[in-house]
């Protein structure tokens, strides 16, 4: 982990103070015309606010992204307009523009920060995760379902449970057809199977979800299971299982990426949180379909060299995805099939199996 990464923001930070709190800029008696002078304000913020963002990311985060994004652009935010909006500064209009400099800046650099995620493969510090990543019974069957995208039932769940009362329980993403974890927007099916992975806890077993790209904002969610992620680098290191929803795969979709990364930013939140919860939940639809002709082709062509690259990150472990709504086998990666229909997958003994 890069700690040194929060020096660096610190430093910054001491700079900006004395540099924010008189017109001009160091050395004494240097100053720049408008609008350079704004310009470089929104480049000191630029890098304030980039510092901050790659300092939390390498902790480790258990913060989602546009958690962590909004909580720095105001932090930022406040604290320029501690110096550029002073009362002996506000009679000037030059202030509040700065001001907007500052927070083109703050905002510039969170963006900046996110570009990794259009095209790279070196994503585990962008995502985040809460729980535990071991079973407390490593030798107990674990029933892996990808991509149910269940509508009016949670078709195959009761039969599976039946057949393995003993198992536990990864979801890979993709549970429903849209998943919105903003209050007021959540279903009655939701709720069922909320209950139904409580069920399962209070009965002892583990329970994780790993989201995908059909699970928005779910983070308030986490304490109802064992395990609950975002991105790449799901795995229990302790049995060599390592798994992603899949989505992320292949790095040449950065069209995809860009939509992923826009519709769960810290605005698209913020406007879900504003708008009436009915209206909110309908555009939380229209963006899956968006999604769905976006990346039609990436569906219709599975991306085996992508894959085969993707499972080699961990070459002593068995790497699992849902998404592609296929089986395939790459090396030591695995895509289970799609379990619309019920179709789930075991793993036990260091070996994936699809149930019949």
């Amino acid at each position: 982990m890069r700690r040194w990464i929060w020096s660096v923001a610190l430093v910054i930070a001491a700079l900006a103070g004395p540099w924010l709190s008189r017109p001009g800029l160091p050395p004494p008696g240097f100053a720049l015309a408008h609008p350079w002078d704004w310009a470089a304000h929104a480049a000191g913020f630029t890098l304030l606010s980039a510092a901050l963002e790659l300092g939390w990311r390498n902790q480790g985060s258990r913060t989602p992204v546009y958690r962590r994004h909004l909580t720095i652009f105001l932090l930022v935010g406040l604290f320029a307009a501690s110096f550029e909006l002073h009362p002996a500064r506000l009679q000037h209009l030059g202030a509040a523009i700065a001001w907007l400099a500052d927070l083109a800046g703050d905002a510039l650099g969170l963006v900046l920060t996110s570009l990794p995620w259009l095209c790279s493969r070196r994503l585990q510090s962008m995502g985040w995760r809460r729980g535990t990543a071991r079973r407390p019974e490593p030798g107990a069957p674990l029933i892996l379902v990808a991509d149910p995208h269940w509508s009016g039932a949670l078709t195959g769940l009761d039969q599976a449970l039946a057949d393995h009362p003993g198992a536990d329980w990864l979801f890979l993403g993709d549970v429903f057809d849209v998943w919105v974890g903003i209050p007021g927007m959540d279903t009655p099916l939701e709720t069922e199977f909320l209950a139904w992975v409580e069920a399962r806890r209070r009965a002892g077993r583990w329970v994780g979800l790993w989201l995908g790209n059909r699970e928005f904002f779910l983070d308030p969610l986490a304490d109802r299971f064992d395990l609950m992620g975002e991105g790449t680098g799901g795995r229990l290191p302790a049995e060599g299982l390592a798994w992603e929803h899949g989505d992320l795969v292949n790095s040449a979709d950065w069209r995809y990426r860009l939509w992923n990364l826009a519709a769960r930013s810290s605005p698209v939140w913020l406007l879900a949180r504003i708008l009436p919860k009915a209206t909110a939940r309908a555009l939380a639809e229209r963006l899956q379909k968006l999604l769905h002709t976006t990346n039609r082709a990436y569906k219709l062509a599975f991306p085996r060299q992508a894959f085969r690259a993707a499972a080699a990150e961990y070459p002593s472990a068995t790497f699992i995805t849902g998404h592609f709504h296929t089986h395939e086998v790459e090396g030591n990666g695995i895509a289970l099939p799609w379990a619309h229909n019920g179709e789930f997958a075991l793993w036990q003994d260091g070996k994936v199996r699809i149930l019949p």
